[in-house]
């Protein structure tokens, strides 16, 4: 598959290169002879400035920009999407890929747990060996971090930004409260990790829930999701568990695009004001306390009042943005975008093209002139597109930006659902017809981000003026 196989994003060093696979036996989109001039376009489109940026006007400050939809022209709300879905895609995307090297991706929390109280005895209460570790940032709670604020989590890059790192927190504290609520059933228990075991399976099968029923038909729609489930995958069939590259190096790619370029992320932790930032702001050097909403640090301003971030019919919800091929500015850092890295590993793992993959599922086709802004770099990508833009085009055009397209949506559709029902231990492979038993604000057995986030207690109902908990 080539060399460009060796890094995922950041994800874990250990990775092998024979558990990614391919779901289509397609050639590569580029021309071999042409590979240095596809090369240099692919950067071209990559760019800062370039035509994936939506030219957000950062000048006029991260307050404005939230409240100014002139100023992000290019770049539009979804009129249903909580802003937290792109991060709870950014989560699972860290929780698939973090057993990745061992053969196992899967969504079992393991960015959470790591390899358990003994193997990763750094993550657990050392009081209470069933009880993972959480710390307080000021106001409220944080990951817990050492000395140089490196934060002690499964996995590192939950702390690439504060609102991930917040959602990995939660997660810390919904384990320890199902945990409790296993004990109390149990009655007195001496085992040193008792409990342990039947609480993480009670979390985790809840939120598998809220990735099949909840972002699943967010991002693809429910009748993708419905028609997988009832008539099975048609083209997402791996003899053994593997991450395809069309998936992991292209499809799922999508979530970039429902990032905002700033967020409210609290409403009263700034002085007793909001507390507004850029997602990443490169011209900020104050790693104790910076303006931007980057991970990595703690001050008593840095936490998330989850209102904004999704909706607990309070009227503070904020919106994501539609999936179209521009992406919020903030994401084009220096010296090498994260789009500019996303297509360069079109060409060093050999991803088709969209119209390639298109044809293999006898999807509806994106025609030349639908791509007709790619015919300037004379290579043909308006015939044989990079897969990811294909993709982030293929909403646009189809779907108006609301959800994927036919490629994109079966895609990632397939390889979800296949990670779920390959893994033995997910409800959905060993007891499909479980349903959720927390608290739920429907009461109809159904689980949510805002359940999650209530019963863990980080909800805006449960802030109380400090959070030592």
């Amino acid at each position: 598959m080539g060399n460009g196989l060796l890094s995922l994003d950041g994800a874990p060093a250990q990775q092998r290169l024979d558990r990614l696979g391919r779901i289509f036996d397609l050639p590569s989109f580029a021309e071999p002879l042409k590979h240095e001039a596809v090369k240099e376009a692919l950067l071209d489109m990559g760019r800062r400035g370039g035509m994936l940026d939506a030219h957000d006007d950062l000048s006029a400050g991260p307050l404005a920009l939230l409240t100014d939809p002139s100023l992000s022209v290019n770049n539009p709300d979804h009129p249903r999407h909580a802003a937290g879905v792109a991060f709870l895609a950014e989560f699972l995307d860290h929780d698939m890929t973090f057993d990745f090297g061992a053969g196992r991706p899967a969504f079992d929390l393991n960015t959470v747990y790591g390899h358990g109280p003994v193997d990763s005895r750094q993550l657990y209460d050392q009081q209470d060996r069933g009880k993972l570790r959480v710390e307080n940032g000021g106001l409220f709670e944080d990951v817990p971090r050492d000395a140089d604020r490196t934060a002690i989590v499964g996995d590192p890059r939950n702390d690439r930004n504060l609102i991930t790192s917040q959602l990995h927190a939660a997660f810390l504290f919904a384990h320890n409260r199902a945990l409790d609520m296993v004990r109390a059933k149990r009655g007195r228990v001496r085992e040193e990790f008792a409990g342990l075991d039947e609480a993480r399976r009670l979390l985790c099968w809840h939120y598998q829930w809220l990735i099949v029923h909840e972002f699943l038909p967010l991002v693809v729609g429910e009748p993708v999701v419905d028609d997988i489930l009832r008539h099975g995958r048609r083209f997402f069939r791996p003899q053994r568990t593997v991450m395809p590259v069309e998936f992991y190096g292209a499809a799922y790619r999508f979530r970039h695009s429902l990032t905002r370029p700033s967020y409210p992320a609290n409403l009263a932790g700034d002085a007793g004001k909001p507390f507004v930032g850029f997602l990443y702001d490169p011209a900020e050097s104050d790693w104790t306390d910076p303006s931007d909403l980057v991970g990595c640090a703690r001050a008593p301003r840095r936490f998330v009042g989850w209102q904004t971030f999704f909706d607990f019919g309070d009227g503070q919800l904020r919106h994501g943005k539609r999936i179209t091929t521009h992406l919020s500015t903030p994401l084009f850092g220096v010296p090498t975008t994260l789009p500019q890295r996303t297509l360069l590993r079109h060409l060093s793992w050999s991803l088709p093209s969209g119209q390639a993959i298109a044809r293999a599922m006898r999807a509806p086709l994106l025609s030349a002139g639908d791509l007709d802004e790619l015919a300037k770099y004379g290579l043909g990508f308006e015939d044989r597109t990079p897969l990811f833009y294909y993709v982030l085009k293929e909403a646009e055009l189809t779907q108006d930006g609301l959800r994927l397209g036919p490629v994109g949506g079966r895609i990632v559709g397939e390889v979800m659902l296949g990670l779920l029902q390959l893994n033995c231990s997910s409800y959905l492979a060993s007891q499909p017809g479980w349903r959720p038993t927390l608290p739920s604000r429907s009461g109809r057995g159904e689980f949510q981000m805002v359940d999650l986030l209530t019963f863990a207690g980080v909800d805006p109902a449960s802030r109380g003026p400090v959070h030592n908990r």
